[in-house]
């Protein structure tokens, strides 16, 4: 790694987590092919699916403390 692109990590690293989080997902997104935008009607449509069903009672929240964990354990295996 460059003197240039170490300095761009530690810059990186001493962001906030959301900040951090908005980065990869530029950063990422520069390797992917153009948005699909059928796709991402569906995915909206999915997303407004779950969140009705959850306004409606059939399904229930997990908190995110509670996610983390169980990604913590499946990664400790």
């Amino acid at each position: 790694m460059s003197a240039s692109s170490e300095q761009i990590l530690k810059d990186a690293l001493a962001l906030q987590p959301q900040e951090r989080a908005e980065l990869v997902e530029q950063l990422l997104a520069t390797f992917q092919e153009p948005p699909d935008p059928h796709i991402d009607e569906l995915w909206a449509r999915e997303a407004e699916d779950r969140l009705d069903a959850y306004d409606r009672g059939e399904l229930k929240a997990v908190p995110a403390e509670e996610v983390f964990n169980r990604v913590k354990q499946r990664r400790a295996k």
